[in-house]
């Protein structure tokens, strides 16, 4: 990626609008692991051989930067985890909010959050289906295999929940959670309540395609539409233990638009990366964009800064999780540390994490000695080599 934003991103930015954010993901992109960030000198103890390392840019947007984030990410993740199924439910928004999610991007991706937890919550305090509170993971993706818009949120959701009264664990069917097509029209009613109450309050913008939305007999029009559009939920089969919770949680909580391993070719004013196409039963294929549109594709998905992508609800909400996770423990019979003993992360974190402490003191040089820092580099301002 730093490549493409080195060769391309001034020509893009001339003809391009670029936010303020967008501008500083692809300067983050093009200074990471350069001198622009500044770094130290290392030097082995026993054979003296030195080699510079510089700093990361740390942006949750950088391809190279995530391993480290989602590896400490996973490791508080594992003391939240009960002995119990989990379920993978995504939520999806119609392609016909991308326009007016472009302009609204806090308030309309937060509601998302919103919308796709309470629709879980309230089936899951029916009577008639658990009568109990859950515990949530939510992560939100913004990107399709090519790019494109396609908003979604991927929920990872305890088999069972506690009782209002904490009296009980109430485990859910083996294999169904909930109906997708009822959790689908309720997450669209939920949703299109509380974006019409946005609008009231005078609370969304439009602009670009969203432009017309402002007209009433437009919004009218389009809510209409909305209201008779299917909303694609998709649940998925239970893992098979928390363990592989973790695994899949290792892939998807701090993924970016497109990883550097997707990148097949970059020159001549084109970029080539392959893809997934899901509708020919996930054939792996490539595809080709002109420079400006993949950088432009790759800039849809910068999201708002200090915005939450990750998120606990239910059970597992930051200010009742400990009281509440303590309770169900009691209820199954289990101990947080066995727990997190029995499903030890292994390895479920991804080689970009990079190797562990001990081997990364190593000299690489005669594999015996340890490497000591021995001048700090300052960073360099300008653009990076």
């Amino acid at each position: 990626m730093a490549d493409i934003v080195r060769e391309y991103g001034e020509a893009f930015r001339a003809t391009h609008h670029v936010s303020h954010e967008q501008a500083r993901v692809l300067r983050a992109l093009v200074q990471c692991r350069t001198v622009a960030l500044g770094g130290h000198v290392e030097a082995c103890e026993t054979c003296g051989a030195e080699q510079i390392s510089y700093n990361s840019c740390r942006n949750r947007h950088c391809p190279k930067c995530q391993g480290a984030a989602r590896a400490k990410w996973l490791a508080a993740e594992q003391a939240l985890l009960l002995p119990v199924p989990y379920f993978h439910v995504v939520f999806t928004l119609p392609h016909q909010l991308n326009p007016l999610l472009r302009v609204n991007q806090r308030v309309l991706y937060g509601l998302l959050f919103q919308a796709a937890a309470q629709t879980l919550q309230a089936f899951a305090r029916d009577p008639k289906h658990l009568g109990a509170e859950l515990g949530i993971t939510a992560v939100l993706h913004t990107w399709g295999q090519t790019l494109t818009e396609h908003v979604h949120v991927h929920c990872v959701v305890t088999g069972g929940g506690l009782t209002a009264d904490g009296a009980q664990w109430r485990s859910s069917r083996r294999h169904f959670l909930f109906s997708v097509k009822a959790l689908s029209r309720v997450f669209r009613g939920k949703y299109l309540a509380a974006v019409t109450r946005l609008r009231a309050q005078h609370r969304l913008g439009f602009a670009g395609a969203s432009a017309t939305l402002a007209d009433e007999g437009a919004w009218a029009a389009f809510l209409d539409r909305l209201q008779h559009t299917p909303w694609v939920v998709y649940s998925k089969p239970p893992f098979g233990s928390a363990e592989q919770v973790l695994k899949y949680l290792s892939r998807y909580t701090h993924r970016v638009a497109i990883a550097n391993h997707r990148l097949v070719f970059v020159g001549n004013g084109v970029v080539r990366f392959r893809y997934k196409d899901y509708a020919a039963g996930s054939t792996t294929k490539v595809m080709e964009l002109q420079a400006a549109e993949f950088l432009r594709r790759f800039l849809l998905h910068v999201v708002p800064p200090h915005f939450v992508r990750i998120r606990h609800f239910g059970l597992l909400a930051n200010r009742t999780r400990q009281d509440k996770l303590t309770r169900c423990r009691q209820l199954l019979a289990v101990a947080a540390a066995a727990v997190v003993a029995a499903f030890p992360l292994r390895n479920t974190e991804s080689a970009a994490a990079g190797p562990a402490p001990a081997t990364a003191a190593l000299c690489p040089a005669c594999g015996v000695g340890r490497l000591r820092v021995i001048e700090l580099l300052a960073p360099q301002r300008g653009h990076p080599p």
